[in-house]
């Protein structure tokens, strides 16, 4: 593995990409971008790891790190790099490809490790998938951010974002052009912070039960971020997406002080 950081550089269709999303995410909601990334984190090697709860996540936390001087490279499902031209854009961006529920999905978290110790920016989901927590709150999640990070001794910020859910629903694309008309009516306010970053408690993921501790210490430090976010919904969620399945069975449990 090539670990001289800094030689990756986000190429310029992805720079120019940002702005794009940006002026997009802009049009159909306000954004609110607090906190920060340390300057020098700002180019990698970094984990960024952002909890998930709507399809519109990836345009809202790219947009959000693009006012922060940030170009991320994104783990993504296999099947946008399948896509007719967009699947091309995602590679030559330097995003990397996730085959969920094959054999070749370990060689994801290769790709990522090879990725941050050449200096990237990582933004990773370490639920795994959009969080179906009734109260919509991070749900349990899987090691591989943790692994990851431990196996570069890469940085891990949280980044917190609440309000996507109100613009593309669960389900889409069906519903999609609903979600997108109301949006650009009503322009509900998406709130995104950078957080301090986690102290993973472990210096290694070789050790029993490291990855599942630092994944917890993930999962904690994004439920703090994201309570400020979400002040005057602490239980539920007032926007009710009707085709969004609830399962509880996920749900994250506080590790112990």
């Amino acid at each position: 593995m090539d670990t001289t950081y800094g030689s990756w550089r986000p190429p310029l269709i992805w720079r120019g990409a940002l702005l794009l999303i940006r002026a997009l995410v802009g049009l159909l909601a306000r954004l609110e971008v607090t906190g920060d990334v340390p300057a020098h984190l700002r180019r990698g090697p970094l984990v960024l790891a952002a909890n998930h709860i709507s399809p519109f996540d990836p345009m809202v936390m790219a947009a959000a790190c693009q006012t922060r001087g940030i170009a991320p490279r994104i783990m993504a499902t296999a099947g946008l790099f399948r896509a007719p031209v967009f699947g091309a854009a995602m590679r030559h961006a330097g995003h990397i490809r996730v085959d969920r529920g094959t054999s070749a999905v370990h060689r994801a978290l290769d790709d990522a490790a090879t990725a941050v110790a050449r200096g990237s920016v990582i933004l990773i989901y370490p639920e795994g998938r959009i969080g179906l927590d009734p109260g919509m709150w991070p749900e349990r999640g899987k090691t591989g951010a943790a692994r990851l990070a431990l196996a570069c001794g890469a940085p891990v910020v949280p980044v917190a974002q609440w309000g996507s859910h109100e613009v593309l629903p669960y389900q889409a694309p069906r519903g999609m052009l609903r979600g997108i008309a109301r949006a650009l009516w009503r322009r509900p306010v998406i709130r995104v912070h950078f957080g301090t970053p986690v102290d993973l408690g472990e210096t290694t993921a070789s050790s029993p039960g490291a990855a599942r501790r630092a994944t917890d210490r993930i999962i904690d430090a994004l439920t703090d971020t994201l309570a400020p976010l979400r002040p005057d919904e602490p239980d539920l969620p007032r926007h009710v997406d009707p085709g969004r399945p609830s399962d509880p069975s996920r749900a994250h449990r506080r590790r112990s002080a």
